[in-house]
């Protein structure tokens, strides 16, 4: 079936979990079982056809003869077909049933769907005030990565939103929460206190995963997203998406990834009546899925939270730049070596390079074998520091 490729391809979501046993089993009709529904469907025209004492040397009876039938069932017992089908208890042989598989009728269709779609483009590239991305498909058949900037917030040069946002099981919630999830959060940053934006985020996030879910689509997103205002740099994280952050070269992570071998995690899925396994390696929920918090994922929601971490710190002259990216990239590269390459391009030279920067990156990650979707989008701070920020920097300096 080509929905289980599609499952089998991401190294997020395993559809061979124990998440979905006991589940009934879908077995393919062979190639030979629909000839012979369709020959039996071309005879039954005829009435003397469907009679008993039909000649041997009739189509139909020589087909029977020649090809046995396979139950479409997980039932082995002949009668499990119905007499609807117009197969009678003699016609039916036994035989060696395929392997099991257990997938959910509703989650095989609804994962195959990005292969109905359009190819896709293979990249995507932007630019804009103060930001640089650029996303490269992996081996799948689409892409499932996204990304949102809106600089100059609100008409604000200083203010601005950047995320980007990993799916997995199609591009749906990804697709989602680039489209909302900064409207979300900003509508909650109105109503509070400049000291309550935290809490404005989380109620963003929260809005966003509480919508997506009501779209009644499958599949789930990792997050990470930078809002700067007012001279603060608050970023948030679901999943496995991070932020790096350049001080003066040195590569400082503020976000810490959310996957269910972290104990914390680990602990909290268990206590909610989950249970993490390991999978061919990999760490999974109920041996499903890889990262322990995102943004849809409905089958796993009562352990897949979107509740987001978050960081606020003040921009200061020596933050040069922020990078955020999928994992895609940080599986390949460590964060002090995408901070050096980064920095080559966009510090030390009198022409800086950001975007040939994030293409550098998402090339040594594909160089070094990821299969997964890369996206990359580097941030320049320096814009955003406060000149009253600056003006106090040099006081203190002089003193």
């Amino acid at each position: 079936m080509s929905c289980s490729v599609a499952l089998s391809s991401s190294p997020v979501f395993s559809p061979s979990s124990s998440f979905f046993c006991n589940k009934t089993s879908i077995l393919s009709p062979s190639a030979e079982t629909l000839n012979l529904t369709l020959t039996h469907l071309k005879s039954t025209s005829s009435p003397s056809s469907l009679s008993p004492s039909s000649s041997p040397s009739s189509p139909f009876r020589k087909r029977i003869q020649k090809t046995p039938s396979v139950s479409l069932l997980s039932s082995s017992s002949p009668s499990s077909l119905g007499s609807g089908a117009g197969f009678g208890p003699g016609s039916v042989l036994k035989r060696k049933r395929p392997a099991r598989l257990d997938i959910p009728v509703a989650t095989a269709m609804a994962f195959a769907a990005p292969l109905m779609e359009s190819q896709g483009c293979r990249e995507m590239e932007s630019e804009g005030d103060g930001y640089s991305v650029y996303c490269k498909r992996g081996r799948r058949e689409a892409m499932e990565d996204r990304f949102s900037a809106v600089a100059n917030l609100q008409g604000d040069p200083k203010q601005a939103f950047f995320g980007i946002f990993d799916g997995h099981g199609g591009s749906k919630a990804a697709e989602f929460a680039a489209k909302n999830l900064d409207k979300n959060i900003l509508d909650e940053v109105v109503r509070r206190d400049e000291e309550e934006i935290g809490d404005a985020v989380k109620c963003g996030y929260l809005t966003t995963d509480t919508e997506f879910l009501k779209e009644d689509v499958y599949g789930g997103t990792c997050c990470v997203t930078a809002l700067i205002r007012k001279g603060n740099l608050v970023v948030s994280n679901l999943g496995d998406c991070r932020a790096v952050m350049s001080r003066r070269g040195l590569a400082e992570a503020l976000t810490s990834d959310h996957r269910p071998s972290r104990e914390d995690e680990r602990d909290r899925i268990g206590n909610s009546g989950g249970y993490v396994d390991l999978c061919r390696g990999v760490w999974r929920i109920q041996g499903s899925l890889a990262v322990s918090r995102g943004i849809g994922d409905r089958h796993l929601k009562k352990w897949v939270i979107a509740e987001p971490d978050t960081k606020i710190l003040r921009i200061k002259p020596d933050h040069e730049f922020l990078i955020l990216a999928s994992d895609g990239l940080w599986d390949k590269v460590s964060n002090q070596e995408a901070v050096d390459i980064a920095r080559s391009l966009c510090i030390s030279v009198d022409k800086p390079e950001p975007l040939l920067a994030c293409k550098k990156l998402a090339d040594l990650a594909v160089s070094r074998g990821t299969s997964d979707d890369v996206s990359v989008m580097l941030i320049q701070l320096g814009g955003y520091v406060l000149s009253s920020d600056l003006y106090r920097i040099g006081h203190r300096a002089n003193l």
